[in-house]
């Protein structure tokens, strides 16, 4: 498998996508719930169709998981993970902090990944061991090594009046054991800011894998270290993701974990 023609069907088909959302933002447009918290729009559908058919096109055997329509069955070794609007809540509030993600996982890891923010026009992308770039530029994470000193983010997931306790308690440690913490609602680009040294620290709980494949892809190319909270290798299912810069994980890690002092 080429996955540099791999990339290329990803950018193109983020693109397309990323141009039905702008054709949208800003005006009116019908507006879901899957839950309380968890939006749907007619953009994402679009969006989703649009990237499912370029890429069902070019590899019509692959298996492809999109978060609105779900699983299109095919090869056990070839896969997609497409989230055609990272963002639902951002975007349907009108600001402009939302990205496109997709991903291409081969042998269930992901190996290559696109992030694109039609708003900024800013396009991350990697191949695994070919590196991470931003508007085709090499990007690397900071060089940050003390958590006082670094930036971090984070998010809410949509149960989290479930998990309020812990969550706001390492919200709280974060606060006060950095130079701030930061929320934009978007987790791949998140991770994407981490990866080019916007941010040096990011954990979320209960993302779904289409919101974290890309992105974690693009992260380690440029030079993160990504595990789970108790610093176990990251898994796209798993329930918990920390990604640093690698040189505060350690720090991160004890941050985490509400029965050790930050």
């Amino acid at each position: 498998m080429d996955l540099q023609q791999v990339k290329r069907i990803a950018v193109a088909a983020a693109f397309s996508g990323g141009r039905i959302l702008l054709s949208h933002f800003g005006n009116r447009f019908r507006i879901e719930k899957k839950s309380a918290n968890d939006l749907v729009t007619e953009a994402d559908i679009a969006s989703e169709r649009i990237i499912v058919d370029i890429i069902g096109k070019t590899f019509p055997s692959h298996t492809i998981v999109a978060e609105e329509s779900g699983v299109r069955p095919g090869s056990e070794i070839f896969s997609w993970l497409i989230d055609p609007l990272d963002g639902t809540t951002n975007f349907a509030h009108g600001i402009g902090i939302f990205a496109i993600s997709i991903a291409f996982v081969r042998q269930g890891i992901p190996v290559v990944g696109v992030v694109l923010n039609p708003i900024t026009g800013e396009l991350f992308s990697a191949v695994t061991n070919q590196g991470a770039t931003l508007n085709g530029r090499p990007i690397s994470v900071s060089q940050t090594d003390c958590l006082a000193d670094g930036l971090l983010a984070t998010g809410f997931p949509y149960n989290l009046k479930e998990i309020r306790d812990p969550l706001m308690r390492r919200l709280s440690r974060g606060l006060d054991a950095s130079r701030g913490v930061r929320r934009l609602g978007a987790a791949a680009l998140d991770l994407c800011f981490l990866a080019c040294g916007r941010f040096d620290g990011f954990w979320e709980q209960n993302l779904k894998p289409w919101d974290t494949a890309a992105g974690t892809v693009i992260a380690c190319e440029a030079g993160a270290r990504v595990t789970d909270f108790n610093d176990h290798p990251f898994r796209v299912t798993g329930d918990c993701i920390l990604a640093t810069n690698g040189r505060i994980h350690t720090e991160m890690i004890n941050l985490m974990n509400l029965d050790k002092r930050p």
